[in-house]
């Protein structure tokens, strides 16, 4: 390959052990290469366990939107931090041979507190945490973030017994502690994925991802291919407290999962072994694994708090954080899922190339989306106008100053119509993008541009409980629920006119928030049933 391949990868110590092996792997295949450092949400935010961020990627996500602007060629990830659906158009091009995939508990003193029926272990990861209460249930678990050597030094500095690392990281950095200091955690599963190295490249780089394959190992891949099935089927996500853990010994293909309830209380478990050349049953491991843990409650198990019978249930269309879900009134019960999806849409550079002088944005992900595909410094736009209180504050923040905002299409079309002088306006948009703005605006005779700049798919669910209000974010989310769901009585919380428009088209009783953003639609539903 003649181009020098531009390699992406966190600053971190550990990420660049990562991303230099590549290197030396590529050039071996006499490849050039070059590092570009780019640093993750995960690197700076370190005041909160990942589990807490309600994020996911938080370690890959700027990789990602740097591989898509083609900045880089190839971005380099620690495969467990992988989330398991990957962006549109970004692919996985190899697996290196995994590393030690175990767990390790770095002592601080000695091993004599064992023996005592209290102790402190540090660890900012959910499935540690959950395992070792399991374990361990008189023990506390104390949150840990930070590189590896900033967690080791917090170790020093504090008064904790232990705390528990990946082996691999340590063994890469050459700072596995001496024996005595030291303990392999053998019973605890892995994450997913755990000890292997991913390198992702864009899907239409037909040359790269030949040269690729030189380096891809296949036992890796077909391992953690069926471990993050697991997750994914499991709907966790890779900060929930779920282990895997599958490898080939000999002639047999291994497999365990498992899914801890987040106080470590409670276990689900799955184990199975077939022969390592029966590919035709390796392939249904991971869904005979998560349907059995699904089908012995393994839902409730994620979230224990909606174990118990409650007489108000609520649905959220969209999977809230931790510190979202603490929202809800401690009577009521909250479940939640994604119905919808979106993917950003690569753009071509002639869609920024000139100046623009109206631009719309009916949402936050057209938003997010042009960001993905450009840099700020490329969007010259004389009149922005949007909908939404949270659009025009993303906007404003990372564009620039909006002309005017609306609480809904029609409204803002409404303006445009009265309002601009130049007859022509560039709609940002998704593929799914509701009638009311270009049919008004065409009404008028403005010329619109419409740039479809993500898709959204519908992933719609059958919901079993009868719930007494259900929580949506957006219209598309509606017609997905609607799929699979009728209204009856259902209350409609929406949040915003847009969508509380949609709504009014199908549901009895129907709320809209004041403030479009979705903490104003969860304390909506509060109030309304706790009146």
């Amino acid at each position: 390959m003649d181009r020098v391949i531009r390699i992406g990868t966190r600053s971190s110590e550990l990420a660049m052990w990562q991303a230099n092996t590549v290197a030396k792997q590529l050039e071996h295949l006499e490849c050039k290469t070059e590092i570009v450092k780019i640093d993750s949400i995960g690197d700076q935010v370190l005041d909160k366990p990942l589990y807490e961020l309600g994020i996911t990627g938080v370690f890959t996500r700027n990789l990602d939107v740097a591989l898509l602007n083609g900045k880089i060629d190839i971005a380099v990830h620690s495969f467990k931090d992988v989330p398991t659906q990957l962006p549109m158009g970004i692919v996985q091009a190899a697996v290196l041979k995994r590393g030690d995939f175990s767990d390790l508990l770095v002592i601080k003193d000695d091993v004599n507190f064992f023996a005592n029926d209290f102790a402190t272990i540090a660890t900012g990861s959910l499935r540690r945490k959950a395992q070792w209460l399991y374990r361990y249930p008189n023990h506390t678990i104390t949150g840990l973030r930070g590189n590896v050597q900033t967690r080791l030094q917090k170790l020093e500095d504090n008064d904790w017994d232990g705390a528990i690392f990946a082996t691999a990281g340590l063994k890469r950095l050459g700072l596995l502690p001496e024996k005595q200091k030291g303990l392999k955690l053998d019973w605890m599963i892995p994450a997913p994925a755990q000890g292997a190295v991913m390198v992702a490249a864009m899907g239409d780089d037909t040359e790269m991802l030949e040269l690729l394959k030189e380096i891809n190992h296949e036992e890796t891949e077909i391992c953690v291919g069926v471990e993050r099935e697991f997750l994914r089927l499991l709907e966790g996500g890779c900060t929930a407290p779920i282990g895997a853990m599958a490898m080939i010994i000999k002639e047999d293909f291994k497999f365990k999962g498992a899914l801890f309830s987040p106080d470590g209380k409670e276990k689900l478990e799955y184990s199975t072994d077939v022969p390592a050349d029966r590919k035709d049953k390796i392939k249904y491991i991971a869904e005979k694994a998560a349907t059995y843990i699904l089908d012995k409650g393994g839902k409730k198990l994620m979230r224990p708090e909606i174990s118990i019978e409650k007489e108000v249930k609520l649905y959220s269309t969209k999977t809230l954080s931790q510190d979202q879900a603490k929202l809800i009134d401690v009577n009521f019960q909250i479940d939640m899922s994604d119905f919808i999806t979106v993917r950003d849409n690569r753009l071509k550079r002639n869609v920024v190339k000139n100046p623009i002088e109206n631009v719309v944005f009916t949402s936050q992900n057209a938003v997010e989306s042009l960001l993905n595909n450009f840099d700020k410094l490329e969007l010259d736009f004389k009149n922005i106008y949007c909908v939404g209180r949270r659009t025009k504050r993303l906007i404003e923040k990372r564009i620039g100053k909006v002309a005017h905002v609306e609480t809904s299409a029609e409204k803002l079309a409404n303006y445009l119509v009265e309002n601009v002088e130049e007859k022509s306006v560039t709609f940002f948009c998704g593929n799914l993008r509701r009638d009311d703005l270009p049919t008004i605006l065409e009404k008028n005779n403005i010329v619109i541009n419409e740039v479809e700049c993500y898709k959204t798919a519908l992933t719609p669910r059958k919901l079993e409980s009868n719930y007494k209000g259900v929580l949506f974010y957006s219209p598309s989310a509606i017609d997905s629920y609607l799929k699979s769901n009728t209204c009856g009585e259902t209350v409609a919380f929406c949040i915003g006119d847009t969508t509380a428009a949609k709504a009014n088209e199908f549901f009895k009783n129907v709320e809209v928030a004041k403030v479009a953003t979705v903490d104003s639609v969860l304390k909506l539903a509060n109030n309304y049933f706790q009146e």
